[in-house]
């Protein structure tokens, strides 16, 4: 007797869509859980209800076609198939929007922001969890989309692994193995390591249908409002002169054509006028920046190159890969340029110049070479593209000045130094203890290539590059820009580079939070011991730190308030107690932060732990728990996922909230 199999189930826009009604918010939650962290948590809001609700199909079809993982039930019900359809859907567009945008493909949606829903005027994100929660934030946010869906539909749907491989590879995951296993690893988080990490799934942390809100930056709100509505005005009045007959703006009136030859553009595109400054020059100079870089490389005599090279810069053409740093000005020289170096670097040919304002790379593949022009102001890399990329670099000075991203080929980075610069070497941030190695230069100032951080995929290692001047040590970093960032610690008032061995050793467990302001125009980054504070239970002491990182533009500065927890791992990363963009705490001026976690004992009770700078006079805890301490220090038994909120005192009196 031969036995047919059941014809696959069909699924009906109407079933979908109660499913979708019904599981709504922990739809949301699966598609929040699994979108990349880079997108801030505003917008994995934003993009996370949308997904969800763009989910439903256009037509009825069967579980066959939608490639959807079998329902658990064995009664043969096809009531799950809807919320399974949606769910493939939603994991589907989740990943997508997790894939790098290219340049000549065509985008997918879910890689766009979306245009429903949308918030004016408002910042939503969940609402804070504890420090298991923060440490499973971080440790998700080192996994790759497909290892975490992997991780969420195991963790949070509670899918055997053969569903989960069935369901990945539905949403064009094509190593569902590699994503299982990493996903495997995630198993405990935590400050001792103990929280189940598929558990903290359901906590509010990842909740984005219950939200708190904040309002955007008022001032700048304000001045983009009044500079749209100048545009407006400009185009109507523009519009009518252009519609003039006779002497108007019209093909026959007085403005020049695109491209016009006058004194100023000439200057600009001549190799014959490009600024060169002396070999010696810096050494009188009453300024140690840019500007007093000489002309190296073994091209920088090529005429024909740096014609390329400034005929891109002027106007670049469909095919060159441009970037920028954040309110960095890509538009073409003022004048005739100063040149810094040109020449081989890897398989491309190399120029780099400086305006007074930016630093300007230009990159072409050699012919016959292994791989093309690189990247050097973004991590993406095309080997057979024309680069050019952009970094402000106004108000440099010797301190940040050191060194120049020359391309980053096969995981590793290239420096040009700056002439002042004796010595080079690599120190390994997670290996505090460790002894700096020496790395090599070239007669131009060209080092070596070196690990870079800004390529790699996890944090297993952190090289930074150590420069040695008239007696001072600094450590750069590279953090996928021109410029690599300085790194100090010390108070705000007066940072200091990280020379000490308490100093490497909190950088230790800082390193792996650098990504997060990867690409951000980042100038230098401060890591800041404000407290330490006696564990209770004598588990130790911990030590709190204020990491702020400042931007060439001045705004845009982000801030991160860690929690370090006594670990026999001395690079174990910190848990991320708050944080904030745009907020001038911990900088010159305001040198003051406030924040706190809720910890968990090696016995397994709970504590609220809040800690202040040297200015706060009292801490104060209300909500989920109620206490109160003099001084800058305050530990309170608690009660699992406890929301409290917290404040302290100046010695004015002045209330001082917490970063957030």
């Amino acid at each position: 007797m031969t036995i047919s199999e059941p014809p696959a189930a069909t699924i009906g826009v109407e079933q979908a869509e109660a499913a979708l009604v019904e599981h709504y918010p922990r739809l949301v939650r699966i598609a929040y859980l699994v979108l990349p962290p880079s997108l801030g948590r505003n917008r994995r809001v934003l993009t996370a209800h949308a997904l969800v609700q763009r989910s439903l199909p256009r037509a009825r079809t069967t579980a066959d076609e939608a490639g959807i993982p079998a329902p658990r039930r064995t009664d043969g019900s096809t009531r799950d198939l809807g919320y399974a359809y949606v769910r493939a859907r939603v994991v589907r567009q989740a990943l997508d929007a997790g894939r790098p945008l290219r340049r000549l493909g065509r985008p997918r949606r879910a890689q766009l922001p979306p245009l429903l829903p949308h918030v004016w005027g408002l910042r939503l994100f969940p609402h804070s969890g504890g420090a298991d929660e923060l440490a499973l934030d971080q440790r998700l946010s080192g996994l790759s989309s497909a290892a975490r869906a992997a991780f969420v539909l195991r963790g949070l749907e509670k899918l055997p692994e053969g569903e989960v491989r069935r369901a990945l590879g539905a949403a064009g995951v094509r190593d569902a193995d590699t994503a299982l296993a990493q996903a495997a690893g995630l198993r405990t988080v935590g400050a001792v390591g103990t929280a189940d990490a598929a558990e903290l799934l359901n906590s509010p942390e990842f909740d984005p249908c219950s939200l708190q809100a904040r309002p955007t930056d008022l001032m700048r709100r304000r001045r983009r409002a009044g500079a749209a509505l100048a545009a407006a005005a400009a185009t109507v009045v523009c519009g009518a002169l252009f519609g003039l007959p006779g002497k108007g703006w019209g093909p026959d009136g007085a403005a020049a054509p695109a491209y016009a030859r006058n004194p100023a553009s000439e200057a600009a595109l001549d190799p014959a006028r490009v600024r060169r400054v002396a070999p010696t020059a810096w050494e009188t100079s009453a300024r140690r920046d840019f500007s007093v870089w000489p002309a190296r490389g073994a091209l920088a005599g090529d005429r024909e190159l740096l014609r390329r090279a400034l005929a891109v810069w002027t106007r670049p053409g469909a095919a060159v890969r441009v970037t920028a740093t954040p309110e960095t000005p890509p538009g073409p020289p003022m004048g005739p340029p100063q040149l810094l170096y040109a020449g081989r670097v890897d398989a491309a040919s190399v120029v780099l110049f400086h305006d007074g304002l930016r630093v300007v790379r230009y990159a072409e593949p050699v012919p016959g070479g292994r791989g093309g022009a690189g990247r050097a102001g973004g991590v993406a890399a095309d080997d057979t593209a024309v680069a050019l990329d952009f970094a402000r670099a106004d108000g440099a000075d010797a301190t940040v000045s050191g060194a120049l991203v020359l391309g980053r080929a096969d995981g590793g980075v290239r420096y040009l130094t700056a002439p002042w610069v004796r010595e080079t070497a690599v120190r390994d941030l997670l290996d505090p203890d460790g002894p700096a190695r020496a790395l090599r230069r070239d007669g131009h100032g060209v080092t070596e290539p070196l690990d870079s951080p800004a390529t790699a995929r996890d944090c297993a290692s952190w090289d930074t590059l150590e420069v040695r001047a008239e007696g001072t040590e600094r450590l750069l970093t590279d953090l996928g820009e021109l410029i690599p960032a300085r790194l100090t610690s010390g108070p705000p008032s007066s940072p200091e580079d990280v020379s000490e061995a308490a100093d490497r050793a909190a950088w230790a467990r800082t390193a792996c939070l650098l990504p997060t302001v990867r690409s951000h125009g980042v100038r230098s980054v401060n890591s800041w011991e404000y407290a330490r504070q006696p564990l209770p239970e004598s588990d130790g002491t911990a030590r709190w730190l204020c990491t702020r990182a400042e931007t060439w533009r001045g705004t845009g500065s982000r801030v991160l308030a860690q929690f370090q927890a006594p670990s026999e791992d001395e690079a174990a990363p910190a848990a991320v107690a708050a944080r904030a963009e745009d907020t001038p705490a911990c900088g010159t001026r305001e040198p003051q932060v406030l924040a706190g976690v809720l910890w968990k004992s090696r016995d397994g009770r709970r504590y609220v732990l809040a800690a202040g700078s040297d200015r706060l006079t009292s801490l104060e805890v209300s909500g989920g728990a109620e206490a109160r301490a003099k001084g800058r220090l305050l530990a309170t038994r608690a009660e699992e996922g406890t929301k409290a909120a917290l404040y302290g005192r100046d010695p004015s009196g002045t209330r001082v909230d917490a970063l957030r």
